[in-house]
C-alpha cells in the first residue's frame, strides 16, 4: 500500500495549540505572558513555563524582556498553518455539513490536528478556495500569507452611518446563536442608531428592524463602511 511521504512541518497537538494561541494573543495587540497562555489554554502557568522553553529550543519562541514571548518567523508558520487547516473545515462543517456556525468552532478544534495536507488540499479546492470562514475571519493562504482585516469594531462605528458587518468572534458559541437568531451575519448591513450611556447597548437597525446589541457583543463585531 501506497503511503503518503512524511510532512516536514508536521508538528504536535500541544505545539500547535500554543503557537495558535500565541498568534492570537499577539493580534490583539498585547505582551503575551506566560499567565496570559495559561488563561487562554486552560493549563497551569507552571506547565506554560516548561512548554516555552521547549518551544523556544526548536526555535518556534523568542522571549522578550519585559514583553513575554513572540513566535519566529518558523513558530508563526506553524500557526498560520493550523489556522489555515482550522478555518476551511470550519467552513466545510457549515457548508458540506450544514452544522450551526455556533459549533463549527469546536468540531474544528477537534479535527484541525489530524488533517494531512492532501485533505486539506482537497477541502479549499471542494470550496472553491475560499478567502474566508463562516464568522468572517480571513483564511490563510496555501502560501501561509493572511490577508490584513480593514474593519473596526461596532462599537467605534459611528452614529447613522450604514456599516458591513464583517467579523464575528468565534469563541462565544451563545452570542453566534444570538446574532443568528436575529440573522446578524457577515455580510449584513447595520446601522447604528444610538448608544445607551454608562456603557450601556447599541441600537442598530439590521434589514429593517431595530436590535439591542451589548457592549461586549457589539466590540466582538467587526465593521467597515457599507
Amino acid at each position: 500500500m501506497t503511503q503518503s511521504p512524511p510532512n516536514p512541518d508536521d508538528h504536535s497537538t500541544a505545539v500547535e495549540n500554543y503557537a495558535k494561541a500565541i498568534f492570537s494573543l499577539q493580534a490583539e495587540g498585547t505582551a503575551v505572558r506566560t499567565t496570559d497562555l495559561a488563561e487562554r489554554l486552560e493549563i497551569k502557568p507552571a506547565s506554560v513555563s516548561t512548554m516555552l522553553s521547549r518551544l523556544e529550543t526548536a526555535g518556534l519562541v523568542a522571549r522578550e524582556p519585559y514583553h513575554g514571548v513572540r513566535l519566529t518567523t518558523d513558530g508563526e508558520r506553524v500557526a498560520l498553518r493550523v489556522i489555515r487547516r482550522h478555518r476551511l473545515l470550519e467552513l466545510f462543517l457549515a457548508e458540506a455539513l450544514e452544522l450551526p456556525w455556533d459549533v463549527v468552532h469546536i468540531e474544528a478544534e477537534r479535527l484541525e490536528h489530524h488533517v494531512s495536507p492532501r485533505v486539506e488540499a482537497a477541502i479549499a479546492a471542494h470550496l472553491g478556495h475560499p478567502t474566508h470562514d463562516p464568522h468572517g475571519d480571513p483564511i490563510p493562504t496555501e502560501a501561509l500569507e493572511l490577508p490584513v482585516a480593514d474593519g473596526v469594531a461596532l462599537t467605534d462605528a459611528p452614529l447613522g452611518c450604514e456599516v458591513e458587518l464583517l467579523q464575528v468572534s468565534d469563541r462565544d458559541p451563545a452570542m453566534l446563536r444570538y446574532l443568528d437568531e436575529r440573522g446578524i451575519r457577515p455580510g449584513v448591513r447595520l446601522t447604528v442608531e444610538g448608544r445607551e450611556p454608562f456603557g450601556g447597548p447599541l441600537r442598530v437597525t439590521a434589514e429593517g428592524t431595530t436590535h439591542l446589541l451589548g457592549e461586549p457583543l457589539a466590540a466582538a463585531m467587526s465593521v467597515r463602511p457599507a
